[in-house]
């Protein structure tokens, strides 16, 4: 029991006492706490260019560690968050946002989710309808045996199964 109780106090430490590794190297850090606050936020919303799908707070790229000095350096200027953010795009595109901005050209990325969804719910609201008519109008009802295959499936149903004649292989 003791053994079961350490096990599992090292999982809850190691879970839940490990903080989240950033790619942030010592020498990137700003100064000022306040600063290096808005710089962490900053590069968590930022896409690493060279890995795709990490912000560049996580990304080990060598470019994301320049990514990062510069909004260090932008927020070291004293530009705003927008104007680091616009910056930017404005030297890599809307693609260095992991989330991108709301706009025309972004209109069909953010409208085509909740239109696939809303489809697809159709779809399925169409198909139970029709089926509901069908089966309203018996066309789902079993197929009824002839009266000769009614015979034979009692005549089978009846006997031994050791005794039953072979069907022949087709």
């Amino acid at each position: 029991m003791r053994k079961l109780i350490a096990v599992l106090m090292v999982f809850a430490v190691t879970a839940f006492g490990a903080s989240n590794a950033h790619a942030v190297q010592p020498d990137e850090i700003m100064a000022e706490p306040a600063k290096e606050t808005r710089a962490r936020d900053l590069s968590r919303e930022l896409r690493c260019m060279v890995c795709q799908n990490q912000s560049i707070d996580d990304s080990e790229a060598p470019l994301a560690r320049d990514l990062r000095l510069l909004v260090r350096e932008r927020i070291a200027a004293g530009d705003s968050d927008s104007q680091v953010i616009d910056f930017l795009v404005a030297r890599y595109g809307e693609f260095v946002l992991l989330k991108p901005r709301f706009n025309p050209h972004t209109l069909l990325l953010w409208l085509l989710p909740p239109l696939a969804l809303a489809g697809g719910g159709l779809a399925l609201w169409s198909f139970a309808r029709r089926r509901a008519s069908s089966a309203a109008q018996g066309r789902d009802a079993p197929l009824k045996l002839s009266a000769e295959e009614e015979v034979r499936l009692t005549r089978l149903l009846a006997t031994d199964p050791s005794e039953r004649p072979r069907e022949p292989r087709v």
